[in-house]
């Protein structure tokens, strides 16, 4: 039955020119992300993360202008008063919903002056100045802690179940590389974290894990096929060729689709979608050259274990 697939190491080389053994290099992308990890958790260790209001508290203004506005507009007259934060329009961009750090009455007239100079005439009688207490802030990251510990431990069961545990063990570290190296990244670059960044972090988990359980799928399916003389090494290179050509398509289409959202939409939304351009391609890098070499590593391993601690083909 065919599948569409080349089913040997000479028919995945012939469709691909730029084919190399992904398997045999395995140390190099071992290496590659510890260039990429080290500095990120270095700084996690000792500069931690720039932490926004949601997390360590603020005020929240929401403001009603008498036309339409916009987020730069706003930002600009913000950081003229010496503050910062992000901006979130709606209802036509009449309505702005402004957060920055906690603001005593003289600082908070101030702003509300400045952006009726500069920006537009304030429904005042609308005027909303709420304050955001840090506890709100741990709530968030005990629930994303919570989010991504249930995720896991689901994640494990199905994937021992439809595979096997080595194979779950294997893209739980591709999972737990992904996310160190987004939140290093941000810890490195000191950016903000704001409550869209959890929502990237948890939305970057579920792409990873999708892509690799499609080529876990393709070496389960290979496997079954081997021969006695055949090496398990050349049939997961073989094995991650054949979905190359559909990993790299999905991954550019929704890289496309992010770098749009972060290069033309508001100021709101830059985080998350860079926080997701991070992600994904860092995803789609541990799908492909990080999760099948762990679990070959781990395959050998058990393998040795099992006759004796003598080294073995694999």
């Amino acid at each position: 039955m065919k599948t569409g697939h080349p089913e040997t190491n000479d028919g995945v080389k012939k469709i691909h020119p730029l084919y190399f053994n992904i398997m045999k290099r395995r140390y190099w992308w071992f290496a590659l992300s510890l260039l990429v990890l080290i500095p990120g958790v270095i700084s996690l260790l000792m500069q931690g993360l720039n932490l926004g209001i949601d997390f360590k508290g603020g005020s929240m203004l929401d403001i009603t202008f008498n036309k339409p506005v916009t987020q730069a507009a706003i930002s600009d007259t913000m950081k003229s008063v010496g503050l910062e934060g992000p901006v979130q329009l709606s209802n036509g961009d009449t309505s702005a919903l402004i957060r920055t750090e906690a603001l005593e009455e003289e600082k908070r007239n101030e702003l509300l002056k400045a952006l009726q100079t500069n920006v537009g005439e304030l429904d005042k009688d609308s005027l909303r100045d709420d304050k955001v207490g840090p506890a709100m802030g741990q709530e968030l990251t005990r629930n994303a802690l919570w989010a991504l510990l249930i995720a896991t431990v689901l994640m494990i069961g199905y994937i021992t179940i439809r595979f096997q545990f080595v194979f779950a063990i294997s893209a739980i570290l591709a999972l737990l590389h992904d996310v160190l190296v987004v939140v290093g990244v941000f810890s490195l670059f000191q950016w903000e974290i704001d409550s869209t960044f959890v929502a990237a972090v948890l939305t970057v988990f579920g792409y990873s894990i999708n892509d690799t359980v499609i080529i876990f799928d393709r070496i389960r399916e290979n496997e079954g096929k081997m021969k006695r003389a055949d090496s398990y090494e050349d049939m997961m290179d073989k094995s991650v060729w054949q979905t190359m050509r559909r990993s790299i398509n999905t991954s550019l289409t929704v890289l496309i689709a992010l770098l749009s959202i972060f290069i033309l939409g508001g100021e709101s939304t830059k985080l998350f979608s860079l926080a997701m351009l991070i992600g994904v391609f860092t995803g789609s890098y541990s799908s492909l050259f990080i999760a099948s070499p762990i679990l070959l590593e781990m395959k050998k391993r058990m393998k040795k274990l099992r006759r004796g601690g003598k080294a073995v083909r694999v």
